[in-house]
């Protein structure tokens, strides 16, 4: 499943509260081991959700160099570069998921970590390729 979308919901101080001891709790998880991925995953989600793009984005991009087969990962690289308004890197991070597997479409359409890449013209070439792989399947 995608990451949380950063869906611009304000938090209350009680939910930015717990979000922050989870995050500093994962943090030192991460510290002690690099590599744990449910842990890296976990603290990219929390990062995003708070609002730290560009600490949500550095562990995506971690986590795609430790699975580089992961649709999953590449579309969380994807959300992270368009929230931190990378919008030509996230659409190739975008299709890397889409070339790796990747085919919730429905999600892809209404995420709202997506929505400004879909206002850009580098989305028509993924729109193109979101065609052709429906046509392809039926």
């Amino acid at each position: 499943m995608p990451k949380k979308a950063a869906s611009r919901k304000h938090l209350t101080r009680a939910e930015k509260r717990d979000l922050d001891i989870e995050i500093g709790f994962l943090e030192g998880i991460v510290q002690r081991d690099p590599g744990y991925l449910d842990a890296l995953q976990l603290l990219g989600d929390d990062y995003t959700r708070r609002g730290k793009f560009l600490s949500g984005l550095r562990i995506d991009q971690k986590l795609s160099l430790l699975r580089p087969r992961d649709p999953l990962v590449f579309y969380n690289l994807a959300c992270s570069l368009c929230l931190t308004k990378n919008y030509d890197e996230a659409a190739v991070a975008l299709e890397a998921a889409i070339n790796l597997g990747y085919r919730d479409f429905k999600w892809l359409a209404e995420d709202p970590d997506l929505h400004d890449l879909r206002k850009q013209p580098v989305y028509r070439r993924i729109r193109a390729k979101l065609r052709h792989i429906r046509v392809r399947v039926r």
